[in-house]
C-alpha cells in the first residue's frame, strides 16, 4: 500500500478525518486527524526531517483513514480511538484541554459542573467528551433548569442556611438549605445518569 507513496497520496481527499497507521502485524502503532487528510499525510513522506519521525514511518505498512463530517467530528473520533487502542507512539491526551466533560461530583449532594482536565483522577462520573464549550455548556443549561442539581462548589453548600438565587428562579433544588432530601436529590442524579448515557426515552415521557 506504502510502496508508491505518490499514488497513495493521490487516492487520499482533501478532507477532515482521522488516520491510523499500522505495522505489518496490523497493529495500530499512532492515530492522527487532520482538517485535510491529504496534506497532513504528505508530510509524513515529504516534508518531515526529524530522524525519530523518519524512524517510526519505516515501521508503517498500512494507513487507514476514516472521513468525517467535520473538523470536530475529527477530533472526537481521534480522542476515542487513542483511548480505545492506546497506540504505542501516540502522545496521549495527558489534560483532555480540547474536550470538555460534564463531570457529577462523588458527594451526597453530587455538583454537575463542566470539566476541563484529566479524566478520572477527582472521584465522580464524566460524561462526554463535548465537541465544544458551547455544547457542554447548552448541555449543562437544560439539566440544570430540568433537573435543579447544584452547580455551586463545595464551600459555598457547607456555609449556606438560605438558598441563594438559583432556587428562587428554579435553577438549583437548594440541598445546601435541606430544601431538598437525599433521597429526592439522588433520583434527580439517575435522571441525569441515564439521560447522559443516552437512555433518554423513559425520562422524556415522563418529563411529557
Amino acid at each position: 500500500m506504502l510502496s508508491d507513496p505518490q499514488k497513495f497520496l493521490k487516492s487520499l481527499p482533501n478532507k477532515p478525518g482521522v488516520y491510523q497507521m499500522l505495522d505489518d502485524g496490523h497493529k495500530v502503532l499512532y492515530v492522527g486527524k487532520a482538517k485535510n487528510l491529504r496534506k497532513r499525510l504528505h508530510n509524513y513522506f515529504y516534508a518531515v526531517k526529524d530522524p525519530k519521525t523518519r524512524s517510526f514511518m519505516a515501521q508503517v505498512k498500512i494507513i487507514e483513514i476514516i472521513i468525517t463530517a467535520n473538523e470536530n467530528a475529527a477530533l472526537l473520533l481521534e480522542s476515542n480511538l487513542i483511548k480505545t487502542l492506546k497506540p504505542r507512539y501516540n502522545i496521549l491526551f495527558k489534560d483532555d484541554k480540547s474536550f470538555p466533560y460534564l463531570f457529577l461530583s462523588h458527594h451526597d449532594f453530587p455538583r454537575l459542573s463542566v470539566y476541563r482536565g484529566a479524566t478520572n483522577k477527582i472521584p465522580g462520573k464524566y460524561f462526554g467528551p463535548f465537541p465544544s464549550a458551547k455544547a457542554v455548556n447548552f448541555t449543562l443549561d437544560l439539566l440544570q433548569k430540568i433537573f435543579r442539581l447544584r452547580v455551586c462548589g463545595d464551600s459555598f453548600l457547607c456555609n449556606r442556611t438560605r438558598p441563594c438565587m438559583l432556587y428562587q428562579i428554579k435553577l438549583c433544588s437548594a440541598p445546601c438549605a435541606s430544601c431538598i432530601d437525599k433521597a429526592a436529590y439522588a433520583t434527580q442524579v439517575k435522571f441525569i445518569e441515564r439521560f447522559l448515557n443516552n437512555k433518554s426515552d423513559h425520562i422524556v415521557q415522563m418529563l411529557t
